[in-house]
């Protein structure tokens, strides 16, 4: 197959939404249908407990909630598809948000009884932003919810969409009896006892025939007329140039759980969703179709597989292919890496892979040469931005609960800050050392991990902080700067890179700073450097 032509069958896209809303379980079934499976792991009875494909650390199973993004891929329909199935829960958003910096399109799942949430909003804005391609699955159907007109509405109004339902649900709750594809104008009826086989489908080109009624009964077919009417007059039709723009979001309705209306879903992305897509470098726009590889980090995982303490970088390819045994440029370190042992992913199971192509996830070996935001190119000296780095707003003293395992705890700590699941400061004054997280969720899986990973145990102590603040010395005004340091040296730290960083214990005390020592600039994430 030509470059070009694989290029063109690559799907790349992550799942969004809300935490529960089901997104692991819309993963799992398009895996299903995907025949990546052979029957889904979401299946929850008293005897028999799996737990979904995508979750794959052993916290996630125990908790239920996805906290890191899994890489899963399949072919479908000759397609090959990359899925990046997100941690709904907003403790967890930062790798969410990285994430979605390596992909081409999204699908946001939205729980017909609760709607749009919170976590939804956040996450629909960034993709936005970015002018990510979205369709939204309208989820749970089988359950008693909102409205099909109400929940349209308000993905309109709280998200800012501009919708066109592709799909519209036949009834709903304990009266739902299947849905209309509009896409495909078919009808797939619901019998309830389908959570693990494909139902079939029945085409229906005309509505007005009484065959209708046969199917779904008199007052549901005329319910049906009416509101496919309504949805014509009301939603424009679908146009791909506006989706792909991010002007227009395709709306379907189903039931992950039961199978139902994923394979509408699955069908119209695979037509509908882009290939790999063009990605700006400081330097330049970088296209997919160009000959020489490049590609960036935006996700590290440590143990991967605990009995090898192994660490994988994440790496997104964004043009050329990526080729076993050939050596690459690491742009930040200026030198060249080989990669023996590449892997492509399916959760945690990995394979070996020769060549890789443009929107592909590869997982790289790495003993400590990648952080987030690296890039890897043939030669040319290129950054992709966009990967963001947050500022932590709690903070803990980390202490080590088993003396005898120092050397565990500090390789362990070392380790997860990496994969950017929080950030270390080392304060100057005494070295103890301390962790900021976005979300108060991120201690417990640290000290989980620490534990089961690394065999350490620890402990924390709450510290008082209210922002931390990367410092730049100006060189302006080199006594004030002196000055600084000496009044301040209780609240600074290095961070793990070794720069300097104010954590301010009140917005008070950081105004006050501010206008103290204006020659000394304080800012909010740790990439003024390189801005």
């Amino acid at each position: 197959m030509e470059f070009k032509d694989e290029i063109a069958r690559r799907r790349t896209f992550g799942i969004i939404s809300h935490p529960d809303a089901g997104k692991t379980t819309l993963t799992e079934k398009l895996l299903l249908f995907g025949g990546a499976i052979q029957e889904a792991g979401a299946v929850k009875s008293n005897k028999i407990k799996k737990s979904a494909t995508s979750d794959f650390m052993e916290i996630e199973r125990q908790r239920g909630i996805s906290v890191a993004t899994s890489v899963l891929a399949f072919i479908y329909q000759n397609k090959k598809i990359n899925i990046l199935d997100t941690p709904g829960h907003k403790d967890f958003a930062e790798d969410t948000f990285r994430t979605l910096t390596a992909v081409d399109s999204v699908i946001v799942v939205i729980d017909v009884a609760k709607g749009v949430e919170e976590q939804t909003e956040k996450l629909v804005e960034v993709c936005r932003m970015r002018n990510i391609p979205m369709i939204v699955f309208i989820n749970k159907l089988d359950r008693e919810g909102k409205d099909a007109f109400d929940l349209l509405d308000e993905v309109e109004q709280k998200l800012g969409l501009q919708v066109t339902p592709l799909s519209f649900p036949i009834g709903m709750g304990y009266d739902f009896q299947g849905i209309y594809n509009v896409f495909e104008k078919n009808i797939n009826l619901f019998s309830g006892q389908s959570k693990q086989s494909i139902e079939d489908t029945i085409a229906i080109d005309d509505l007005n025939s009484p065959e209708l009624e046969k199917l779904i009964g008199e007052t549901a077919a005329e319910s049906l007329r009416d509101n496919l009417e309504l949805v014509e007059g009301v939603y424009p039709a679908f146009d791909k140039e506006a989706y792909l723009a991010g002007e227009q979001q395709p709306v379907f309705f189903g039931s992950a759980l039961n199978n139902f209306g994923v394979r509408e879903l699955l069908d119209c992305f695979i037509q509908i969703a882009p290939p790999p897509r063009a990605k700006a470098a400081e330097e330049r726009v970088v296209e997919s179709d160009e000959k020489k590889f490049s590609g960036f980090v935006f996700k590290i995982h440590a143990n991967m597989d605990p009995k090898h303490r192994d660490r994988l970088a994440f790496i997104k390819i964004v043009s050329g292919t990526f080729e076993r045994n050939t050596p690459y440029l690491h742009v930040r370190h200026d030198k060249k890496l080989k990669f023996s042992s590449p892997n492509a992913f399916f959760a945690e199971k990995k394979e070996i892979v020769d060549i890789s192509y443009p929107g592909d996830i590869v997982g790289l070996h790495d003993t400590g040469n990648f952080k987030i935001g690296d890039t890897l190119t043939e030669g040319e000296k290129l950054n992709y931005k966009g990967i963001p780095s947050f500022s932590p707003e709690h903070f803990r003293y980390i202490n080590n609960a088993d003396p005898m395992k120092a050397k565990q705890l500090n390789k362990g700590i070392d380790q997860l800050m990496d994969e950017g699941v929080a950030q270390l400061f080392t304060l100057e004054l005494n070295g103890r050392k301390v962790i900021g997280t976005v979300g108060a969720l991120q201690y417990e899986v640290i000290q989980y991990r620490l534990e089961h990973e690394y065999g350490a145990k620890c402990t924390y102590e709450n510290f008082p902080v209210h922002k931390a603040c990367w410092v730049e010395d100006t060189g302006e005004n080199p006594e004030e700067f002196a000055e600084f340091k000496r009044i301040k040296q209780k609240f600074l730290a290095r961070d793990k890179a070794g720069q300097l960083v104010f954590l301010a214990d009140s917005s008070f005390s950081l105004q006050m700073t501010q206008q103290k020592y204006p020659s000394v600039k304080l800012h909010f994430t740790s990439e003024f450097a390189s801005q």
